[in-house]
């Protein structure tokens, strides 16, 4: 037999990774039947660039031979980098190597990161030979993976569907950080999500992938991010995928706090509460305004709040917000019947502030 035309099949039972989930596969394709190279289309460059640069361009494509074919379906599954342009994948198929037949777009943001593509499949005949390869889209051309091939077997399908996601409102909120929310349901297979987010729709930026469970309820997901600009305007969504597809939640936005430029503390000094003839709450409003920030209350029976007539709380320190924080402290060991003057102090980075001074007497 001319060994040109055998096709090598392996049976193989074991666990595919894909970016956290795993796959049962009983089979596996052989050598690519063709090999294309990952040029776009409509260009005569034969060079599949893999090094990535700050300039957009065309996705990078790979697809994966392995596959995970059942009786009537199959998981496929692959990785595109977007190359920094809006980009969408999908799978061609077909009984022969002009495939013929395509899965719907999955859209997968505009990053530099290598994104995993997994596709399920279905309307397959049983115990045929299919031709399948990778492709994806962006503004800078269409992309064409290598070509594989699989057999379907008489192995029942898999449970589950492709997960559902919710983007939800952004929490803590402050000039540079923020907590991304959303909720998902697996829809009961092992699932992975992430957040896409950026300064513009277009998105641009990606959190780390989490996996989840394969349940069939949704439950709340939360990504901290950081290092993001002062004052500036956000958009993001929650993104899910398991071996039945890629799922985009709705885009939301949110503002970052202001200032723009970090700057010296500002505090305002309010009436004191609880008095009694020797103790008293001292209450006060702080804005770090950008910095990271340690207030403290002084307090004397002078009105003039001599250096040697000083009294000081115990300094505390607040975040680098950016927003007026409510802060107190209790002093005690006061002369009764006597007249105390009450500043709050603040200091920073960029200096230090006292806010007007205040005075209450304590009782009898």
């Amino acid at each position: 037999m001319d060994k040109n035309s055998i096709i090598i099949s392996l049976s193989i039972v074991g666990l595919v990774a894909l970016g956290g989930i795993g796959y049962a596969v009983w089979s596996t394709s052989q050598t690519p039947q063709v090999a294309v190279q990952q040029t776009p289309e409509n260009t005569t460059n034969s060079t599949n660039t893999t090094n990535l640069v700050a300039q957009a361009g065309a996705p990078i494509v790979q697809t994966d031979s392995i596959s995970a074919p059942y009786i009537s379906t199959v998981v496929t599954k692959g990785t595109v980098n977007p190359n920094g342009a809006i980009t969408t994948y999908w799978y061609e198929y077909g009984k022969t190597v002009a495939l013929g037949s395509q899965t719907p777009n999955y859209l997968i943001g505009s990053g530099f990161t290598k994104m995993y593509t997994p596709a399920y499949i279905t309307g397959l005949q049983a115990n045929t030979d299919y031709y399948f390869r990778l492709s994806a889209n962006n503004s800078f051309g269409t992309i064409h993976g290598i070509t594989y091939t699989f057999k379907t077997n008489t192995t029942p399908p898999p449970e589950g569907t492709a997960p559902t996601t919710s983007t939800q409102n952004a929490t803590d909120i402050t000039r540079t950080t923020v907590n991304l929310n959303g909720k998902i349901n697996p829809n009961g297979a092992q699932s992975t999500f992430w957040f896409e987010y950026g300064s513009s729709s277009n998105l641009g930026s990606v959190t780390s992938f989490q996996s989840t469970n394969d349940s069939k309820s949704s439950s709340d997901v939360s990504v901290s991010i950081s290092n993001l600009q002062p004052l500036t305007k956000y958009f993001f969504r929650l993104n899910a995928q398991n071996q039945f597809g890629t799922i985009n939640g709705q885009i939301l936005n949110f503002t970052t706090l202001g200032p723009v430029q970090a700057t010296i503390p500002k505090v305002n000094t309010t009436s004191a509460t609880n008095i009694t003839n020797s103790s008293a709450k001292l209450n006060a409003g702080v804005n770090p305004n950008g910095a990271q920030t340690t207030y403290w209350f002084e307090y004397s029976n002078n009105s003039f709040l001599p250096d040697d007539k000083i009294l000081n709380t115990q300094e505390q320190s607040l975040t680098d917000s950016a927003f007026n924080i409510n802060v107190s402290a209790t002093i005690d060991n006061l002369d009764n019947n006597t007249k105390y003057y009450i500043r709050v102090a603040a200091k920073n980075r960029y200096g230090t502030v006292r806010g007007d001074m205040v005075s209450f007497t304590t009782k009898k």
